[in-house]
């Protein structure tokens, strides 16, 4: 079963059952991509209902199947519905890739209560929802996998992102702590933790000037965002692999380990490239 293999290749997800919450674009929209082309049988949940139904419209005729759901992932009642229809339907549920997320990037004095809220309610409390109403499913089934999207933000820290990295830093604990609790249950758990991803989400949520697409770029090094099916077919060979995290591209698992090495000195580093995009930000108004 899924949740009990263990060997190095990628994972057998013909028929397996999956579940994939911010599917309507970026990284959500290439999983729902790769696993139906490995013959899965996919709900594509997003917010944006037009957007999931974009995705699906796309793939159908494919090995697997996909239909488009809505999901507002901070409802829990809602997460927890559209879990019970595809268990009552399918008799099972073998993935669940709780990966909604938003962002807001700039000055942490310039964040309002109801947007500080707002990320708290969909990074945090929409892997929460996902959780709850899945993981008791896989605890009976004894088998499963959930796959909660992080970030390298939830391995190394730096402002201007203070909101994302603190609820990405909650998603990764609570992986790793339910992973050591769902090992003796047959259930698999694992925290994605990429660094910046070419999606919609490096040009959003934005104050004070911020501009998140040449921040997440400089803090990395690159002038170019990782590819987002690149990092889905990453995730499956990780899940056949079980592995508790997955951190790419290369240079973010050596940043990681010397993060873990040498702390101080990653900090007052961090502090540098802080004070100099400090003095990037744009005017407004």
């Amino acid at each position: 079963m899924l949740g009990r293999r263990k060997t190095r290749g990628r994972p057998d997800l013909v028929g397996k059952v999956a579940i994939v919450t911010g599917g309507g674009s970026g990284i959500g929209a290439a999983l729902t991509r790769a696993l139906v082309a490995e013959g899965a049988h996919v709900t594509c949940a997003d917010i944006d209902l037009s957007a999931a139904q974009q995705v699906a419209s796309l793939l159908h005729g494919g090995p697997g199947t996909v239909r488009a759901v809505r999901l507002d992932v901070t409802d829990g009642a809602a997460v927890q519905r559209v879990v019970d229809d595809i268990v009552t339907e399918s008799g099972c549920l073998d993935l669940l890739f709780n990966n909604a997320g938003i962002t807001w990037g700039g000055p942490t004095e310039m964040l309002s209560p109801d947007q500080w809220n707002a990320i708290i309610d969909v990074n945090i409390r929409g892997v929460v929802h996902g959780v709850a109403a899945a993981y008791p499913v896989m605890i009976e089934q004894r088998s499963g996998h959930i796959v909660n999207t992080a970030s390298m933000a939830g391995l190394v820290a730096a402002g201007l992102i203070t909101s994302y990295v603190m609820t990405k830093h909650a998603v990764v604990g609570l992986s790793l702590a339910l992973r050591t609790e769902a090992a003796g249950r047959g259930v698999n758990v694992m925290a994605v933790c990429p660094s910046a991803v070419e999606t919609p989400i490096l040009d959003k949520g934005s104050v004070g000037g911020f501009v998140g697409r040449s921040y997440y770029l400089a803090s990395q090094g690159s002038s170019t965002a990782y590819d987002a099916d690149r990092l889905a077919q990453d995730t499956l060979a990780a899940i056949g692999r079980n592995q508790p995290l997955l951190v790419v591209p290369r240079r973010s698992r050596i940043t990681w380990r010397v993060q873990r090495l040498a702390p101080a000195l990653t900090n007052r580093l961090a502090a540098q490239f802080i004070d100099r995009q400090r003095g990037q930000l744009r005017p407004e108004g």
